[in-house]
């Protein structure tokens, strides 16, 4: 708004500068591509990581596995940790020694975190592995490949308004510093008696 009451202020007004007028139509286009090119970026790149995500989601989907794994026993040390797939990252799992049957048929074991308050040898829990029966992470779903996607479209935008409007500021900064150049210069030719009686100015 700024933009068009600018140019509106400077329309008939006696006093207006070309760089005024200048300043006026560089915010007005800032403006508008703000209003038109930043929803575009935003939604180009929100279908292009949508279309992404929803394709790692499928290609998750065919490449893991649950399976059930036993318990073996609790490892030496430590065995509680942070979960790396809550939401939070608080919650506090236990990480056991346990084996489990790959979905080729082989046989496995090693040190996982389960979901299980107060795990005991022999208790079993699902964990996800790929083919070959290594662990891997719960695959991602449709709902955070969406999310996820609508949040890379609002960056972009944002960012596309941040660049539009970083450029006016360079373009205005620009003109602002040719003008303080020019008055540099007047103000030379005026020279040091400019005002003085008696000077001729």
């Amino acid at each position: 708004m700024r933009a068009i009451s600018g140019l509106w202020r400077w329309r008939d007004n006696p006093l207006r500068r070309t760089t005024d007028l200048v300043e006026a139509w560089v915010a007005l286009a800032a403006l508008l591509l703000i209003l038109v090119v930043t929803p575009l970026v935003g939604s180009l790149v929100g279908g292009l990581a949508q279309d992404a995500l929803q394709e790692s989601v499928r290609e998750q989907r065919t490449s893991r596995h649950v399976v059930t794994a036993t318990v073996v026993r609790k490892p030496a040390g430590s065995p509680l940790e942070a979960d790396p797939e809550a939401a939070t990252g608080q919650d506090i799992r236990t990480r056991v020694v346990a084996h489990w049957t790959a979905p080729d048929g082989t046989a496995h074991q090693g040190s996982v975190i389960t979901s299980l308050d107060t795990p005991q040898t022999g208790d079993r829990f699902r964990i996800w592995t790929d083919q070959q029966g290594r662990t891997v992470a719960r695959p991602l779903d449709s709902a955070t490949a969406a999310t996820h996607a609508v949040l890379a479209g609002f960056g972009a935008a944002l960012l596309a308004v941040g660049l539009i409007e970083g450029g006016r500021r360079l373009v205005v900064w620009r003109m602002v510093r040719r003008r303080y150049a020019r008055w540099d210069r007047e103000w030379d030719k005026a020279g040091p008696d400019w005002g003085r009686t008696g000077a001729g100015s």
